[in-house]
């Protein structure tokens, strides 16, 4: 046997070690992660509520500074930084029949 004849051999021989070790290393099976009581799903959070809301208004109001206000709290949380809670906004007051007096007539 020749001397390059050997280093060829272990050249091969140390190729299919490596590759041996690499497969090895894809298949192998991540550790068994802990059981949680949290639940799989989180519940949705009263910003998306609120994002939900001012989708649906449409562009005709889409300057409305409530809606401002949760998109923006929505970049906040989307680039990191603590969303601050906000609160739901009133549904906006309709006139009631019982302010009118009793002598008025509408």
């Amino acid at each position: 046997m020749d001397r390059s004849d050997f280093w060829r051999l272990v050249a091969m021989i140390a190729l299919l070690a490596v590759f041996m070790a690499t497969l090895s290393y894809i298949h192998r099976r991540p550790a068994p992660q802990p059981v949680s009581e949290a639940p799989a799903i989180s519940a949705p959070d009263d910003l998306s509520a609120e994002l939900r809301r001012c989708r649906a208004l449409g562009p005709e109001d889409a300057e409305d500074p409530h809606c401002r206000a949760v998109w923006e709290e929505n970049r906040a949380r989307f680039f990191g930084r603590p969303a601050r809670p906000l609160l739901p906004q009133a549904a906006p007051a309709t006139p009631s029949t019982t302010n009118a007096k009793e002598g008025d007539t509408p």
